[in-house]
């Protein structure tokens, strides 16, 4: 067995799975409410555990969505799943955010690009081929119309993420296809997180941190 507690922070969705040998056996998330992470992430977390009449110490690990994302999304994620993985004695492994969000595309052919809203023009992407595998790693990059445009130019490429509603407004290409309203999800973290479980690829609970991309800027209040 290899029961793995799946937590993903990164955007609005809170989102918590319990999965057994990279299957979702339980899945609660909400998508639509903001960040509401700070309430509902342990609230989840019993939840989970409770449907599938299990307590936290059979789990053999905890998996968090590493980034990149929302600043203070990753932090209570991240804080969150050390704290379980160090008080129970368990491994924590940490999944990339964009890999997963890929996940939610099923592609034959061409690329598949997740792509995380960063304010303004600008987003969180990677690109992937129809297997997943990592084309052009993450970066944070501003938008314009001639994005992804080598790309495009040799087959359908499929956008997912919250970035999607600016990317229609700029790329209007007719191998572009927009797959709207998805947010990363612990459902998908699943097989990712069982995968690096199995090859022992784990973090150093003390000195784990979130992937950022970009450093946190506070910005002053207005009132």
């Amino acid at each position: 067995m290899a029961y793995i507690l799946n937590i993903e922070t990164s955007t609005t969705n809170c989102s918590v799975s319990l999965s057994n040998k990279g299957e979702t056996l339980v899945l609660k998330e909400d998508y639509g409410n903001g960040y509401s992470h700070a309430e509902k992430l342990h609230v989840y977390i019993e939840e989970v555990l409770e449907e599938a009449k299990m307590t936290a110490d059979q789990l053999d690990a905890i998996a968090v969505s590493k980034g990149p994302g929302s600043y203070t999304g990753l932090r209570i994620g991240v804080s969150a799943a050390k704290g379980l993985a160090y008080a129970l004695e368990k491994p924590l492994v940490s999944v990339s955010t964009l890999e997963a969000l890929a996940h939610q595309v099923k592609a034959e052919s061409g690329y598949i690009i997740p792509m995380l809203d960063a304010r303004r023009l600008e987003v969180y992407s990677a690109i992937f081929d129809e297997n997943y595998n990592l084309v052009r790693a993450i970066e944070a990059q501003v938008l314009d119309e001639n994005s992804f445009e080598k790309e495009l130019a040799l087959g359908n490429v499929y956008f997912v993420g919250d970035g999607v509603e600016k990317t229609t407004k700029l790329i209007s290409h007719k191998n572009a296809v927009f797959v709207e309203n998805k947010l990363p999800s612990a459902d998908q973290m699943s097989l990712l997180s069982f995968n690096k479980y199995k090859k022992s690829d784990i973090e150093d609970v003390a000195y784990f941190e979130p992937y950022y991309l970009k450093d946190f800027v506070a910005i002053k209040s207005k009132k």
